[in-house]
């Protein structure tokens, strides 16, 4: 307050006027934010300086200029500068003697300024200027801060009441009002009387001593008591609709987070479903660098048994040529025999023995190449016991064509020309066997492309079918927005519709069933999504029908293409016998690898059930939304009801007073 005090002293001096001690005396020891004038006698201009400070004054709350003897224009330079002023809330001019001027300048006042709730006038002249208290009513018909005014003593006639009770049906504001010890009169509480009805605010009118009947204090006392209950259920609403709001803000934030919770659960299976696919991705590279060592193994396998039939080959050929230099030897030693009989004898016995010795050499090495044919079946396990056998065989047989060498000179042309033929043939055979494993490489190639492509098939039909999920989910978070920005909008709307008056009760009701038609539209397109998100989840049910269907066919296929790589195999040597059993651990490999496909189908099962579940929550929320509109429209329609009695108890008794009043009879003469 120095601060205060030392700018109205500098205001004073600037306008050439002394300031006045006894205010600098009040000015001193003020508290803060009341400013307290009462009982001093202001001049003008001291009311000056002080207007022109309250303009800018954002420190006092409240004013007290009772019993100040301002005049007319100190009256209307103070409450010039209250005009522009915003913080202060309680103003007092008691006993101010304030008429025609006074009125109209608080009517400016009332005009201008929004910040204003308590009005104390009493013992003023207000009332005895009809025209400016009229001005001065037309101006509170038109504030909408203004809680409390005291007209105590103000010299109102009964055409100043019915300037009031015209103002009354305007002001949605005021709360209470004094009007004791005036001159109202009968006419003057008739008029306050009816204006009642439309005002839905005002709970406290004083009529003490004003010559108003006792039934139409009575009925402005019931009136007050119905305004009361009103301000009362109006309170008891809103704190209602703040608990609700309360409550709806709680729901919102509960169901935002398990939408959170939801996402991330979405987001952790992704992730899992992502690696498993990278982990099913790098298995089948696995399988198909173990199948690429198969074929390799195959190959090494095949190289192999083509040498080892060459060698049996070579061996045959060399038994016929054996064979073929006996049968020459023989018919040598019959021609020697018929002519040197007795001379070669022994030689002839040699020779037997010898050719005893080449028989059993023979069938042995007809036995050994039984042996090596039957060892052949199992190359894997006994390669190296048919490498030393045939070494053996080599060896032996190098041995008996070194003993036959000397008797098998003359064949060795021959066998030159049989070995020519036997290369071109082995040559043949080596030919067709290298186009029959081409063909077959080929077809096992081809086949290892056609199952590429299929995994790629159900790599980009998997990439679809999570497309459609995130499709899914963005439709349901956008359906979420939407519904939440609706949610707000009818937030919004009841707020707004609580702000407003009592007064337009009927227009809210409006409004109310206006948002509720359009939260049952919104209803009903949730529900129209949630059948089409189920349609969309049947839809994705079908493609996962269709994509099974294709994994059996394909199940099929790999069991045909299995069939025939066994037929095949089985044509080239049983050794590959055990090269089916790793293939068929390799079909058990890559039917886990199907299970863990049908693992995450039912997951996506899963999350569609989740999501199934989330969207029935939605609807549970919204029932229970529409349960609470439905309650609180009872709850207005039981109010209006009320409203309704309460104002038929009202004509009612205006009608009982009017009717047994004793100025009936003289009506028709006025």
């Amino acid at each position: 307050m120095e601060e205060f005090r030392h700018s109205y002293s500098r205001l004073c001096k600037e306008s050439g006027a002394e300031p006045q001690e006894t205010v600098l005396q009040q000015l001193q020891g003020l508290p803060r934010g009341r400013l307290d004038l009462a009982t001093q006698s202001l001049t003008v201009d001291t009311c000056r300086a002080l207007g022109e400070l309250l303009q800018k004054e954002t420190l006092l709350t409240e004013l007290i200029l009772s019993d100040c003897m301002l005049s007319e224009e100190g009256a209307a330079l103070l409450l010039q500068g209250l005009c522009a002023n915003t913080v202060v809330r309680f103003l007092d001019l008691k006993g101010n003697n304030l008429r025609a001027a006074g009125a109209e300048a608080l009517g400016k006042l009332l005009r201008q300024n929004k910040s204003i709730q308590s009005l104390t006038l009493e013992w003023n002249n207000m009332g005895a200027w009809e025209d400016a208290f009229a001005t001065f009513c037309r101006a509170l018909a038109d504030n909408g801060a203004l809680r409390q005014l005291d007209l105590r003593n103000n010299q109102i006639s009964h055409k100043g009441a019915e300037e009031l009770a015209l103002a009354l049906t305007r002001n949605a504001s005021l709360q209470q009002l004094d009007l004791r010890w005036n001159d109202i009169g009968l006419l003057g509480g008739r008029a306050l009387v009816n204006c009642l009805p439309r005002n839905k605010t005002l709970w406290r009118l004083e009529l003490a001593g004003n010559n108003v009947p006792g039934d139409i204090l009575r009925a402005v006392e019931q009136a007050m008591d119905h305004n009361r209950d009103r301000q009362t259920t109006f309170r008891e609403n809103q704190a209602r609709t703040h608990v609700l709001s309360k409550e709806v803000q709680h729901l919102q934030e509960e169901k935002s987070k398990q939408f959170l919770d939801l996402m991330e659960t979405i987001e952790k299976q992704r992730k899992e479903m992502a690696r498993s696919s990278r982990a099913s991705a790098i298995r089948v590279g696995q399988l198909q660098e173990a199948l690429n060592e198969r074929h390799s193994i195959i190959n090494a396998l095949k190289a192999k048994l083509q040498m080892a039939e060459a060698a049996l080959a070579l061996s045959e050929q060399k038994a016929q040529g054996l064979g073929e230099l006996l049968a020459t030897a023989e018919q040598e030693q019959r021609s020697l025999a018929q002519r040197q009989a007795k001379e070669h004898r022994l030689e002839q016995q040699e020779a037997a023995e010898r050719e005893s010795k080449l028989l059993r050499d023979l069938s042995a090495a007809n036995e050994k190449t039984l042996l090596l044919r039957n060892q052949v079946d199992e190359l894997e396990r006994k390669v190296g016991s048919q490498q030393e056998q045939l070494f053996l065989a080599r060896q032996e047989l190098t041995n008996t064509a070194a003993e036959l060498k000397t008797r098998a000179i003359q064949a060795e042309e021959r066998l030159e020309l049989e070995k020519k033929r036997s290369r071109q043939s082995l040559e043949d055979l080596e030919r067709l066997r290298a186009k029959e494993i081409e063909h077959l490489t080929r077809r096992l190639e081809e086949s290892e492309k056609a199952m590429q492509e299929r995994v790629q098939r159900l790599e980009a039909s998997r990439l679809s079918l999570e497309e459609e999920l995130s499709r899914v989910k963005a439709a349901a978070l956008s359906e979420r927005g939407q519904a939440e920005e609706e949610l707000i909008k009818a937030k919004n709307q009841v707020r707004l519709e609580e702000q407003q008056r009592l007064a337009h009760l009927e227009e809210k009701l409006r409004l109310l069933a206006q948002a509720r038609d359009e939260a049952q539209s919104a209803c009903l397109q949730q529900r129209q999504t949630v059948a089409e998100a189920q349609a969309q989840a049947g839809q994705l049910g079908l493609q996962v029908e269709g994509l099974r269907r294709r994994l059996q066919e394909l199940q099929q296929e790999l069991s045909n293409k299995d069939q025939e790589k066994v037929a095949e195999v089985t044509r080239v040597r049983v050794e590959l016998r055990e090269q089916n059993g790793r293939l068929q651990a390799e079909l058990t490999a890559q039917e886990a690898l199907r299970e863990k496909v049908a693992a995450l189908e039912r997951q996506l099962k899963v999350i569609t059930g989740d999501h199934r579940e989330a969207l029935l929550d939605r609807e549970s929320e919204n029932a229970s939304l529409r349960e609470k509109l439905r309650l609180k429209e009872a709850e207005i329609a039981r109010i209006r009801e009320e409203e309704a009695q309460r104002a038929s108890f009202l004509q009612n008794a205006v009608l009982a007073y009017v009717q047994g009043s004793p100025l009936r009879a003289m009506s028709p003469q006025k």
